[in-house]
């Protein structure tokens, strides 16, 4: 069984920064990428950032200059270092792990809260 958690949320004013976490355990087969997606009240999930086993990134345009994605994979850690903080990234950040075993096999966090306040 594989478990997502998730740290760093919180409260934070319009222009700061937040830094998350977020630590795979359990049986990790291989990586295709870790990443973080979000979703604000009334919205779809949507993605946030992504980075490969090869330290390839992706991010969504909204945040690009803005948040960097980095990982460590032996501890098996993704972090989203989020500057510049803006009241329309409020919303629940979820951490994303995309894997393979013979199959695709997707797993997320539960979440953490990310509120930014004008």
């Amino acid at each position: 069984q594989v478990q997502l958690v998730e740290s760093g949320g919180g409260l934070v004013q319009a222009g700061g920064s937040l830094r998350l976490s977020c630590s795979a355990s359990g049986s990790i087969s291989s990586i295709n990428y870790m990443g973080w997606y979000r979703q604000a009240p009334g919205k779809q999930r949507e993605l946030v950032a992504l980075i490969t086993k090869n330290d390839t990134t992706n991010y969504a345009d909204s945040v690009k200059g803005r948040f960097t994605i980095s990982s460590d994979i032996v501890k098996n850690t993704v972090y989203l270092q989020m500057n510049s903080l803006k009241p329309e990234d409020t919303a629940v950040y979820y951490c994303n792990l995309d894997t393979w075993r013979g199959v695709r096999i997707i797993y997320w966090g539960r979440g953490t809260q990310v509120t930014v306040s004008s």
